[in-house]
């Protein structure tokens, strides 16, 4: 890695480490990706615990040789400086309340929910899942709400609020959410899909990530 360049040890899988990717693309930042795979076991060795105790990704390591965790924070840290986090202090702290959003209500709703059923953790109709599912159709509704007469999330454009939340919502059909009924997140989801040097690369999981197999963190 040359002292100019970023590093990022992500699961191509996981839509935390997608929001990444796809800001890096939308800067036009390189970097170098180091593929984490995290269920076979490349999270729980001692070499990785010194880049981030936690076990998770994304980790991104810094020019300067800092390692960052947790996806969100990665995209302040990439967005300080350009178009994509505003600096008026309301719509900064608008940004900030749609990241945690997204991590304490989006993720286990609608990307756990996508998860447990893909790999074979959750039947549709387990009680876990039914909970779940409730949490997304509310999740969804209050998207719904607040797009409605809007272009963006926050400050009437592009932000990274709009990558962390397209992170997992452009996939909730794979949770068994139907879309249909909601057309202003679905215009929302068209929008951040015509943003320039917009990608789209989510891998599937793989077969070590099914129920009972491989070695993780994850049950």
């Amino acid at each position: 890695m040359t002292d100019s360049t970023l590093r990022l040890y992500d699961y191509p899988a996981s839509c935390n480490c997608y929001k990444v990717r796809l800001l890096l693309s939308q800067l036009g930042r390189a970097y170098d990706r180091v593929p984490i795979d995290i269920f076979n076991g490349d999270t729980l060795t001692p070499a990785y615990a010194e880049l981030n105790p936690q076990r998770t990704t994304p980790v991104l390591q810094t020019p300067e040789g800092r390692y960052l965790t947790e996806s969100n924070a990665i995209l302040i840290y990439l967005a300080v400086g350009t178009a994509f986090l505003p600096a008026e202090p309301i719509e900064l702290a608008e940004v900030a309340r749609w990241l945690i959003f997204e991590q304490t209500d989006l993720v286990p709703m609608i990307g756990g929910l996508r998860f447990r059923l893909l790999t074979g953790r959750l039947s549709a109709d387990d009680p876990d899942a039914v909970r779940r599912r409730a949490g997304g159709l509310e999740v969804l509704g209050l998207l719904e709400n607040h797009l409605r007469g809007r272009e963006f999330m926050v400050a009437a454009r592009y932000t990274i609020a709009d990558i962390a939340i397209y992170g997992y919502s452009h996939l909730a059909g794979e949770a068994g959410f139907d879309l249909t009924d909601w057309p202003s997140l679905r215009a929302w989801l068209a929008r951040v899909e015509q943003q320039p040097r917009y990608i789209e690369d989510v891998e599937p999981y793989g077969a070590n990530a099914a129920a009972g197999l491989g070695q993780s963190i994850y049950r």
